[in-house]
C-alpha cells in the first residue's frame, strides 16, 4: 500500500468484504431558516435568491420562511394592498416579485415554502402607524387613556378590530390563492395584541355587547380582561386556520411566538391553547437565548406547556444572529444536541446570515453534522412533499436540435446557451423522464440580451395536445426560470417541450438553454410521492462508491471515515482544508470491493472546516469534517 504519512497523522485501516448496508429510512425533522429583507440582500436579486437556495438545499435544510409582510408593506405584488393603500409592494421591491422567486428556487432544490408574516398587527416602527394608521385612524390600537400602543418601539393596530383582521386575512388567502406555498408561518406579531391595548372604539363594542354593556376593566392586567382579549385572538386564528385548510389539508399553519407564559402576559398570545386545541401544526417558540444554560431554560419549560401527545408539533426557534451578535459553533451544536435528546425534531434559524458568516462556517457546521443526512418534514408523513425538480440542459441527451445552433458565451443555467439567428428555421425540443404522473409546472431558463427575439415560441406538450406560447428573451427582468406553462404529465420519458424560431424577425436570435418540470402541489395535492420512489429516479446518476459521514464529527483529535466500493479500484481519500490546500493523502491504493474503515487523527492542525475528497477513477465524493479544539 502506498500511503503518504503526515506528521499530524496516524492511521488504522480495517477492510469489511461484507457489501454496503441498505440506505436508512429518511429521519424526519424541520429544518428551517427565516430570510429577512433587512441585513441581508438575498431578497434583493432574484441570483442571490438562487444561490441562497442552492446553498440551504447543500447544507440540509428543508424549509424557508420568506418575510412576506414588512413595515407595512408585502414583499410580492399584492392586489389586497393596492387595493387598501395604492401600495403593492415595499416600494425598493417594485418592478419585482421576491415570493414567486424564492418558491421557483426553493421548490428546485425540494425545499418547502412558508411565507412569514413578519410585522403581523404592527403598522410601522417608530413611525406612529405609518401609511396604514393614516389611511385608516379608526384600525389603531389605544390604551386606557387614548393613546396609541407603542410598544419596543413597534406602532399597532387593534387584532381585535373586525376590518383589520378582514384585511389580514384577505392577504393570507391572498398569498394561498396565487401562489403553490406549502403553508404560512405566523410569529411573534400575530396574533397578538401588546396588554396594554384594546381600549379603542371597536374592541370596547365588542366587549360591551358581551357584557351587558359594561364598560373593559381600567386595568389592563385584569385577569378576565386579559383572557377575553386572548380569546378573541384565538377566534381569529381558528378562523385563519379554517381558511387556510379549505384550501388544502396539505398546508401548514406555522408559528412561532415568543416563549409562554411571557407572550400571553405582554402580548395575550395564548400559544398553550394553540397547541392543545390544534390551532397550529407546528410550534416553534422563540427561544431567543445568549447562553447554553439560558436556552436549556427555555426549552425545558416550553416543553412543559406543551401534552405530550402534541409534542410532535414543537420545535424549536434559535437565535442565531442579531446585529453584532452570531452563535458560536459550539453553543449552536449544544443546542441541537439539547434539542433531539428531548426528542425535539427540528428548529428554526433567525436568520439565513447566521449559516453564511465567517466564510459558511455555521452552515457547513450544520451538514457536516446534525444535517448530513437529508430530512422529511414529520407533517409529511414519510412522503417527499417537494420533490427535487427534473431539469434537462440544452447540451444534455434529453435535448434535440434541428437547424443552425451555435454555443453562445452567455452564463446561462450551466455553462453556456445555443443561439439560433432569425430566418432559418431552428428548433430544439427537451424529452423529460417525468418520475411520477401529477401536474407539473414547465420552465424554461431565459437570458436575456437586446440581440433576442421578441417572439420566441414554445409549444407545451401533454399526451396528443400541444399548446404554443410566446415570449419576450430582451426582458432583462425575465432573467432566469421563467413559468411557461402548467401540464398533467403520465410517469416516464416524454417529449414536454419545444422552443423555434419560427417567430423571430430578421436579425434577432433565438437563445436555448435549460428547461425543468416540477410539480404543482396546488394541482396535484393527491400525489405521493415516497423517498424510496425519489432515490430510484436517481439512482442512476450514482457513482459505484459511497463515502459515509464521519464519525465523530465535530470531533477533537481523531474521527473515522467509512467507504463503500462496488468493486475492486483504485482509490485516493485525500485532506484539503477549507481554502482548497492539501492537508495529506490518507489512501492511494488499490482496494478490494467491500467496505473500507480508516481513522485521521489530526492533533497538530487547528480548529476550522476540512474537506475529505475520495477518489475512484474519474469519480469524486467529497464530506466535509469539523475541527473543534
Amino acid at each position: 500500500m502506498s500511503l503518504e504519512r503526515h506528521s499530524a497523522v496516524s492511521i488504522t485501516l480495517l477492510v469489511l468484504l461484507a457489501a454496503a448496508p441498505m440506505s436508512a429510512q429518511p429521519l424526519q425533522e424541520l429544518r428551517g431558516v427565516k430570510l429577512t429583507n433587512v441585513d441581508s440582500q438575498v431578497l434583493f436579486s432574484d441570483a442571490n435568491i438562487a444561490e441562497a437556495m442552492d446553498y440551504l438545499a447543500g447544507a440540509g435544510l428543508n424549509v424557508v420562511l420568506p418575510v412576506v409582510l414588512n413595515r407595512g408593506h408585502t414583499l410580492y405584488p399584492s392586489l389586497v394592498m393596492d387595493d387598501y393603500f395604492n401600495a403593492p409592494i415595499l416600494p425598493e421591491f417594485d418592478g419585482r416579485d421576491p415570493l414567486g422567486r424564492v418558491l421557483i428556487e426553493a421548490h428546485r432544490n425540494g425545499l418547502e415554502v412558508l411565507p412569514w408574516f413578519e410585522y403581523g398587527f404592527a403598522a410601522s416602527y417608530s413611525q406612529n402607524g405609518g401609511h396604514i394608521l393614516a389611511r385608516y385612524p379608526d384600525w389603531a390600537l389605544r390604551d386606557s387613556s387614548g393613546r396609541l400602543v407603542v410598544k419596543n418601539g413597534f406602532d399597532w393596530m387593534s387584532a381585535i378590530n373586525p376590518e383589520v383582521q378582514r384585511w389580514m386575512l384577505a392577504l393570507v388567502t391572498e398569498i394561498l390563492d396565487h401562489y403553490d406555498v406549502d403553508g404560512i408561518e405566523f410569529s411573534d406579531r400575530i396574533p397578538a395584541l401588546p396588554v396594554e391595548g384594546g381600549y379603542e372604539a371597536a374592541t370596547v363594542a365588542l366587549y360591551r355587547a358581551e357584557h351587558n354593556g359594561a364598560a373593559p376593566p381600567a386595568n389592563f392586567r385584569d385577569t378576565a380582561w386579559q383572557r377575553w382579549r386572548a380569546d378573541q385572538l384565538n377566534a381569529f386564528y381558528r378562523t385563519v386556520r379554517d381558511s387556510i385548510k379549505a384550501r388544502g389539508e396539505h398546508l401548514l399553519v406555522s408559528s412561532s411566538p415568543s416563549v409562554y407564559p411571557w407572550s400571553y402576559e405582554e402580548y395575550l398570545q395564548d400559544g398553550k391553547t394553540w397547541v392543545e386545541q390544534g390551532i397550529v401544526d407546528n410550534f416553534i417558540p422563540q427561544l431567543y437565548r445568549y447562553s447554553f444554560s439560558d436556552y436549556l431554560f427555555e426549552l425545558n419549560k416550553s416543553l412543559s406547556y406543551v401534552p405530550l401527545d402534541r409534542r410532535r408539533t414543537f420545535y424549536a426557534g434559535l437565535l442565531a444572529q442579531v446585529g453584532s451578535y452570531l452563535i458560536t459553533p459550539e453553543f449552536l451544536l449544544a443546542c441541537l444536541r439539547a434539542n433531539r435528546e428531548r426528542n425535539v425534531s427540528g428548529e428554526v434559524f433567525f436568520f439565513y446570515e447566521a449559516l453564511r458568516s465567517r466564510n459558511n462556517l455555521l452552515g457547513d457546521t450544520l451538514q457536516a453534522t446534525y444535517y448530513a443526512q437529508p430530512a422529511l418534514l414529520p407533517e409529511r408523513n414519510g412522503q417527499v412533499w417537494r420533490p427535487k425538480a427534473t431539469i434537462v440542459n440544452e447540451d444534455e441527451a434529453g435535448a434535440a436540435v434541428t437547424g443552425a445552433w451555435a454555443a453562445a458565451n452567455f452564463n446561462g443555467f450551466r455553462g453556456n446557451v445555443l443561439r439560433a439567428a432569425a430566418g432559418s428555421l431552428a428548433t430544439i425540443s427537451y424529452e423529460f423522464n417525468v418520475p411520477f404522473a401529477a401536474w407539473f409546472g414547465v420552465y424554461a431558463y431565459f437570458v436575456p440580451a437586446s440581440t433576442n427575439t421578441r417572439q420566441a415560441r414554445f409549444t407545451v406538450f401533454s399526451g396528443s395536445d400541444s399548446s404554443s406560447f410566446v415570449r419576450d428573451q430582451t426582458d432583462l427582468a425575465s432573467a432566469g426560470w421563467q413559468k411557461i406553462a402548467d401540464i398533467y404529465l403520465p410517469a416516464g420519458m416524454r417529449r414536454v417541450l419545444k422552443l423555434d424560431n419560427t417567430l423571430a424577425a430578421r436579425g434577432e436570435n433565438l437563445i436555448a438553454d435549460a428547461a425543468m418540470i416540477m410539480i404543482n402541489r396546488k394541482l396535484s395535492p393527491q400525489v405521493v410521492v415516497t423517498a424510496v420512489a425519489q432515490r430510484e429516479t436517481v439512482s442512476a446518476s450514482r457513482p459505484d462508491f459511497m463515502l459515509s459521514p464521519n464519525y465523530p464529527n465535530p470531533f477533537n483529535a481523531a474521527t473515522r471515515m467509512q467507504f463503500s466500493l462496488a468493486q475492486a479500484s483504485h482509490v485516493r481519500l485525500k485532506i484539503y482544508d477549507a481554502n482548497g490546500k492539501l492537508i495529506t493523502t490518507l489512501i492511494d491504493a488499490f482496494k478490494p470491493a467491500g467496505r473500507h474503515e480508516i481513522t485521521w487523527q489530526a492533533l497538530e492542525l487547528a480548529s476550522g472546516l476540512y474537506l475529505a475528497q475520495l477518489e475512484v477513477g474519474a469519480q469524486r465524493l467529497t464530506r466535509k469534517l469539523l475541527l473543534l479544539r
